[in-house]
């Protein structure tokens, strides 16, 4: 019988013969090849193999006895087991046929490279995994850089034995597959040297929101183990599947440095993990060539299956080439149809403990438990929040009773972030000081509700969790629109019924994202401090400099809210601080007046004209114009906000002219914002110089009722439903509808006053735009 397969014929109706894995390398081979996509070349060891082993080795009832006997809820049960098994197989010996059809396979494939022997990957592939309802992912065992035929042959024993590890047991009894139903088959290529190279893993779609317009990339030094294992903090990469210019670019909507300070390198055929320069840690792995060439072959991928895929690539540094060494359909993401789940932290006015990366979007809490080895998993007990370095795969059976995970290190494709999606447990990776902050019985709330960046805080705060129905839009008689802040729930909003932005905030992402004041961008020479001038180039680290970290940084943002929505319209309001708030950001200080009443001072389109401010303004234009012209996002509106008089207006218009943002050009629409009484009396003559105009209401009350909305002991008489203020809202209203031209709302008092929405409708506002977390309520009360 033959027991050996090449990959070029095998398809992806072969699982039962060769497994998920080789079935989808072949199907690669086969049907891709033409368009691109490298596949190394290699061949199956059949799944036949797998059965003759056991019987030839007569094992196959001992097995099946050891199986029956596990107790499931045990783990030392599943752990005895496991062991047995695996050593069964491990000391079985392989029938000479066989032996000598892998060794005639093996000599041809190293012919074929020209190399004898040739280094190859030996890779396990289960009958029964990668299906669209099922992941096998990381079960079992690949053995990497072997070389010689009897390392090939303890190899393939090897992976054999790896179908009975603990976690495999576990998860193909929790999934209903019974053991003796899977097999296990071998897939052994050509070894592609991403040990002095690089890999990541990559996913068609988003995977904490299951957008799919996005391909999301990690990548770091070395082997791709590194990333699944969670040993270093990947690169990410975030890219838009459309090509929205001529000129053939995928647009890049999110570039972050990872902290790679560690690489997977094999030493003498065994993987170790090596320290990487620091030279090399602060520069990105992929260059936008490399990207556009993976991007390629991810929707080439996707296109082919027909579904969202988890892929698993690498970049050879010996002949610089980019391959696909794995590919399976992505089977956990967090869209549920029909709902929203909202998670709401009570008010706290605590400061975080730690930080990091949050996977689930939900709130958790209970009390730590630090881990660090194996063999003190049995202390984790249910409902305590585990803290670690990193996870294993020989973890997942005990992890389902956690109420969260943390990890000190780890991206959002690291192991720890894939078990946490499969079994519903939020978590929170790359703290990088998780486990030295937080200690053993200590309790704690991690909320990761805003997606993005989780935080951990001290203590059991109240927190609420809400199921509201997702209902489509009726016939409103004015568009619903919605506010956005930060780029990383853009792809959790734009699932809201809504018909686009009605604000987008820059300062959010120049203060979170970016965290530096756009003129120390600009001239960091100017300033004055060392420790912080080298603050602001560890910042833009990968970058050229500090300007175009700034530029590139701030497009990416924007790029990734237009990307979420198009081709449904998003304004874009340019940034409006507040000199105090300037002030706090790195190299601030240098450039900033001390003003008495900052809310009335340097702020709005009275900072754009200024000379003092053009090199800062000059930055944040190119942003601006790069999400727009170069990524393509046609979708972009701009809004002017705080326009004190008509002549601030014209110059305003001008200047954003004399920096390539032209009104008209492109069909490029720019907004102003009516927030000062000014704006309203004189609506007729800014009218000229603007498309159209979003009430701030916020302004517009504070000016007209002369309190500062700062100000606590105020708060009792600020209020939006003031007859004063509902007659400028209205006259507003009336004058833009008598010009033709559009006019809404941008602000919670709609959402929180029903009495005032039902004004502003009247009255004939053509948008009301709302917090994320407002639109289902609104909807829901509407008509009121």
């Amino acid at each position: 019988m033959n027991y050996i397969r090449d990959l070029t014929q095998i398809s992806r109706f072969d699982v039962a013969v060769v497994g998920g894995k080789t079935a989808s390398l072949g199907e690669m081979i086969q049907s891709l090849t033409a368009v691109g996509v490298r596949v190394p070349g290699g061949f199956a060891i059949t799944a036949d193999a797998y059965r003759y082993l056991l019987q030839h080795n007569d094992i196959t009832a001992k097995i099946t006895q050891l199986v029956a006997a596990i107790n499931y809820s045990d783990q030392a049960s599943i752990a005895a087991a496991g062991k047995t098994i695996r050593a069964l197989i491990e000391k079985a010996a392989l029938p000479e046929d066989l032996k000598q059809q892998i060794k005639e396979a093996y000599h041809q494939l190293s012919a074929r490279f020209g190399k004898e022997p040739c280094s190859v990957a030996v890779r396990s592939s289960a009958t029964a995994e990668d299906l669209p309802t099922a992941s096998f992912a990381g079960q079992q065992e690949t053995f990497l850089c072997i070389v010689g035929d009897e390392a090939l042959y303890a190899a393939i024993l090897g992976c054999f034995a790896s179908l009975f590890t603990d976690r495999a047991l576990l998860y193909r009894h929790e999934q209903g597959f019974a053991d003796t139903a899977v097999a296990l088959s071998i897939c052994v290529q050509k070894m592609v040297r991403a040990d002095v190279g690089v890999a990541g893993v990559l996913f068609t779609l988003d995977t904490e929101t299951g957008f799919d317009q996005v391909v999301t990339i990690n990548a770091a030094y070395g082997l791709g183990e590194a990333i699944v294992q969670g040993a270093v903090t990947p690169d990410e990469y975030v890219v838009y599947k459309k090509k929205l210019t001529d000129n053939g670019l995928y647009p890049l909507i999110k570039k972050k440095l990872g902290n790679k300070s560690v690489a997977t390198r094999l030493e003498n055929g065994k993987v170790v993990l090596v320290a990487v320069p620091v030279v090399d840690q602060k520069k990105f792995t992929l260059d936008d060539a490399r990207l556009q060439e993976l991007v390629d072959y991810a929707l080439a991928i996707e296109q082919h299956y027909g579904m969202p895929m988890d892929i698993e690539w690498a970049l050879d540094g010996v002949d610089q080439l980019l391959y696909i060494v794995q590919a399976r359909p992505e089977t956990v993401h967090t869209i549920k149809g029909g709902e929203l789940i909202r998670y709401q932290l009570a008010a706290t006015q605590q400061q975080p403990l730690i930080t990091g990366q949050s996977i689930g979007q939900k709130i958790a809490q209970g009390k730590v438990r630090v881990i660090v080895r194996k063999q003190d998993l049995t202390m984790l007990l249910p409902g305590e929040v585990l803290v670690t370095t990193m996870t294993d795969p020989d973890w997942v059976p005990l992890l389902k009773s956690a109420a969260a995970i943390i990890t000190d290190i780890g991206g959002r494709t690291c192991h720890a972030a894939i078990v946490s999606r499969e079994l519903g447990i939020p978590a929170l990776v790359g703290t990088g000081n998780g486990t030295s902050v937080l200690r053993d019985g200590q309790e704690i709330t991690f909320d990761g509700s805003q997606g993005g960046t989780g935080v951990v805080y001290e203590g059991l705060i109240d927190f609420s969790k809400e199921i509201i129905p997702v209902k489509p839009v009726a016939n409103l008689p004015f568009d619903l629109l919605v506010n956005v802040a930060d780029p990383d729930r853009a792809f959790a909003v734009c699932q809201l019924p809504i018909k686009g932005v009605g604000l987008a905030r820059l300062e959010f992402i120049i203060n979170h994202t970016i965290g530096v004041h756009p003129m120390a961008a600009a001239n960091p020479e100017m300033v004055k401090d060392s420790a912080v001038r080298q603050q602001l180039f560890d910042k833009a680290a990968g970058y050229a400099c500090p300007a175009e970290f700034f530029v590139e940084t701030l497009a990416q943002g924007v790029g990734m809210i237009a990307a979420a929505l198009y081709p449904r319209p998003v304004i874009v309001r340019l940034s409006d601080f507040k000199s105090n708030e300037y002030r706090t950001l790195l190299g601030g200080a240098d450039f900033e007046p001390h003003e008495e009443n900052p809310m009335l001072g340097w702020r709005g389109a009275a900072r754009y004209i200024s000379p003092a401010y053009k090199p800062a303004f000059e930055l944040e234009c190119a942003a601006l114009k790069r999400a727009r012209n170069e990524m393509g996002f046609s979708n972009i509106r701009f809004m002017v906000p705080f326009v004190r008089t008509v002549g601030e207006a014209a110059k305003v218009v001008a200047t954003l002219a004399s920096q390539g943002i032209v009104r008209g050009q492109d069909g490029l629409e720019l907004y102003m914002m009516v927030e000062i009484p000014s704006n309203v009396l004189l609506l007729e003559q800014f009218a000229p110089y603007f498309d159209g105009f979003s009430i701030g209401s916020n302004d517009l009350t504070q000016l007209t009722l002369g309190i500062d909305r700062d100000s606590g002991s105020m708060l009792h008489a600020f209020d939006e439903r003031d007859p004063a203020v509902k007659l400028l809202l209205g006259m507003a209203i009336e004058k833009a509808r008598a010009l033709g031209k559009p006019i809404g709302i941008c602000g919670q008092a709609p959402s929180d006053y029903p009495e005032l929405a039902n004004f502003l409708v009247d009255a004939g506002i053509t948008s009301i735009s709302l917090t994320p977390d407002a639109v289902m309520p609104f909807l829901n009360q509407w008509p009121t």
